[in-house]
């Protein structure tokens, strides 16, 4: 328990120093913390503290997916929603199909094994990406296509890979079961992050506590969550849901602008620490992984990823290319290049069962697909935000943190 403390105080102390560093180095927050983290391996203080699925999916995803949701103001999301809801889709499953049908020619790997981690690496994660847009100050559509997007994705990415698992593992019983469930996993999803959001909030307003309100929250996150996964639903979309209920519940009952700057410097906070330990152990993990004999897998991966979150966004927006949801061309491109894979697409490689072909391969390449995306994307997108015009040149602030 001591050297646990020890280990959280020592990458608490790392990710301050980066965010300072980075700052005066112009530099993507979450890219200097997987350097960070890969340097951390080299030096005699080696962090122990384990990257497993249950610390990312069960501790860190639920508040990272709420606070994310809460800032989202259903006006806006419910006018975009079609578009939003057809990428996460329709979007998603191409770029998955296309992954994992090149992962299976190209590689050799099965339709089984290839399925789980087209539907895992297609889960996106742009913190980078939206970060630069809270302390570059940018606001409108564009910002809520790639927030909620993302957020919508992890959710039916989630769903997915719970589906190609059980089909790949046996464990399913056919096409029709396997639709039955993705339908039930995300609807109950849904109904659980409603129920949470709802009946937590509702006894939170009956106090002007505002810790109580920080607590009442805090449980809306991982309760909702929690809920959702005992029963066998999506845990990413009941958190999703309930941020979005919290947020929105919070709007309707007028709260002052003191009582929401309290809340959001409290989930700001919150997200800084856990999005700083998650890409620290990031690094140090990759730091320990052999890569030597996946080179051809890797960047196979990295080429299929690419083509496929191309496929994802391009397509999807073509079919409202002549309707009030048109979609700018230059949105699209910030769609496409800034989706990062991060945390999520993690969680669900190290839940994979050893017993799957090319398990030891599907993890690796998994991570080593993160941290390109992470390093190369991360560091490009700022640059290429500028080029369209999205941001003024970047303030030194834009990469101070992370939301």
């Amino acid at each position: 328990m001591k050297a646990d403390l020890v280990q959280l105080g020592l990458l608490l102390f790392v990710s301050a120093l980066v965010a300072m560093l980075t700052r005066r180095l112009r530099m993507p927050y979450t890219v200097g913390l997987v350097l960070a983290g890969i340097g951390l391996s080299f030096l005699p203080l080696h962090v122990h503290l384990a990257l497993s699925n249950e610390l990312i999916y069960s501790v860190f995803l639920p508040p990272l997916v709420f606070e994310a949701a809460l800032y989202l103001r259903w006006p806006e999301l419910r006018r975009d929603l079609p578009v939003i809801a057809l990428l996460a889709t329709l979007g998603l499953s191409f770029a998955a199909a296309l992954t994992a049908t090149g992962m299976h020619y190209a590689v050799g790997w099965t339709w089984g094994s290839a399925a789980v981690f087209g539907v895992l690496i297609a889960a996106t994660d742009p913190v980078s990406v939206i970060a630069t847009f809270k302390e570059a100050g940018v606001h409108g559509r564009l910002r809520v296509l790639v927030e909620a997007e993302s957020l919508l994705n992890d959710g039916t990415a989630a769903v997915g890979f719970a589906t190609a698992l059980s089909l790949a593992t046996g464990a399913g019983g056919g096409a029709l079961q396997a639709a039955t469930s993705l339908v039930v996993g995300i609807g109950g999803g849904i109904v659980c992050g409603l129920a949470a959001g709802f009946a937590l909030m509702m006894l939170a307003g009956r106090s002007n506590d505002l810790f109580v309100e920080f607590t009442f929250s805090t449980l809306t996150a991982y309760g909702s969550f929690m809920l959702a996964e005992h029963w066998g639903f999506s845990g990413v979309l009941a958190a999703l849901t309930a941020g979005l209920v919290t947020g929105n519940y919070r709007r309707a009952r007028r709260t002052s602008e003191a009582d929401h700057a309290a809340l959001e410097s409290f989930w700001g906070y919150l997200g800084f620490v856990i999005n700083s330990l998650v890409f620290l152990l990031i690094g140090s993990r990759e730091a320990q992984m052999h890569f030597g004999n996946v080179w051809k897998a890797v960047g196979a991966a990295i080429l299929l990823v690419t083509v496929g979150r191309a496929l994802a966004i391009y397509p999807p927006c073509a079919l409202f290319a002549r309707g009030r949801l048109r979609v700018d061309p230059r949105h699209q491109h910030v769609l496409f290049w800034g989706g990062l894979r991060g945390a999520l697409a993690l969680a669900l490689a190290l839940e994979l069962p050893p017993t799957l072909p090319f398990h030891d391969q599907v993890v690796t390449v998994a991570f080593a697909v993160v941290a390109f995306s992470i390093v190369v994307q991360g560091l490009t997108m700022p640059p290429l935000l500028r080029r369209l015009g999205e941001i003024d040149a970047a303030p030194l602030a834009a990469f101070e943190r992370i939301p």
